[in-house]
């Protein structure tokens, strides 16, 4: 086992933090809010999704906000876009790195999208070509990778299959989300191993939702494997609008702290993050979801 000694954490609180959380956000906060995060050092920041509205309302601002953000050279502004007019709509806007996604669950994709895993795969074909073709760099994630609400169990062989398939289309990066906080890290590590010996592990990352408080765990595990991306999401905001049960991400503030307590670089100012998450709280007229910020009271 070698831990990496960088670890980059891609900040996913504007899009999949904000869009299950019940709290309507004005445009001018989320713009200020991926500003402030920008001023953390975090190099990744999921800005927004270019969805349709009726599906995610709280993300109908997706343009707006896009394009009211103030970009930093060196940090990457990724959207997540269904399909090709989304796509359209985010590369309207600037949007040079886009997100596409499917589940490794045939069942959570039937309720997710009303498609079966190989139909939500052609659906995005044509963003992965023009992207190509515009040379936008495209992030790929797969759901549901240690559990489904709907189906239960999800077999690791559907989760290589996915992931394998995603990266051979053109997904310079794939992130396996627990997307219910059903994992343990024994599963997790089995399952980014499985992973890993079909698609390389520097183009892997890792994403993990707290549900059943085992998100810190399950990253060290697949740390420990040698994955060296993390998906987080400030003040632990989020869910899945689509997966009965699944409460927030794990909060980007505690990820950075343990990894710090590690000794492994993030380049992320923690104090920054953690005033960040307050201020979101504050909006969001809850408690922060973040162990780190609440210990600091």
């Amino acid at each position: 086992m070698s831990l990496p000694t960088r670890v980059r954490i891609v900040e996913v609180g504007p899009r999949d933090g904000l869009q299950n959380e019940k709290t309507i956000i004005a445009a001018a906060d989320k713009i200020e809010l991926i500003n402030r995060l920008s001023d953390t050092g975090l190099r990744s920041i999921e800005a927004t999704s270019f969805v349709s509205p009726k599906w995610v309302p709280q993300l109908a601002d997706a343009a707006e906000v896009y394009a009211g953000i103030t970009r930093r050279d060196g940090v990457a502004y990724p959207v997540l876009v269904p399909n090709l007019q989304g796509y359209e709509r985010a590369r309207a806007v600037g949007a040079t790195e886009v997100a596409v996604f499917s589940a490794a669950s045939e069942a959570f994709n039937r309720k997710n999208i009303n498609a079966s895993i190989d139909e939500s795969i052609e659906r995005f074909l044509p963003v992965l070509e023009r992207a190509a073709a515009d040379q936008v760099k495209v992030r790929g994630y797969v759901s549901t990778v240690l559990g489904c609400p709907y189906q239960g169990d999800v077999a690791v062989a559907d989760v290589v299959r996915v992931a394998r398939r995603m990266h051979a289309l053109g997904c310079y990066e794939i992130s396996l989300g627990d997307t219910i906080g059903m994992g343990t890290p024994g599963k997790a590590r089995a399952m980014l191993r499985a992973v890993a010996g079909e698609v390389p592990m520097a183009a892997l990352a890792v994403h993990f939702h707290d549900t059943r408080g085992q998100a810190l765990a399950n990253i060290l595990a697949c740390l420990e494997e040698g994955v060296a991306v993390v998906d987080a999401a400030i003040s632990g905001t989020g869910g899945c609008p689509y997966a009965p049960g699944a409460s927030g991400n794990v909060a980007s503030e505690d990820v950075v702290y343990m990894l710090e307590g590690m000794g492994i670089d993030t380049g992320v100012d923690l104090a920054k993050l953690v005033a960040t998450g307050r201020w979101l709280a504050a909006r969001l007229g809850r408690a922060s979801g973040s162990k780190v910020t609440l210990a600091a009271h």
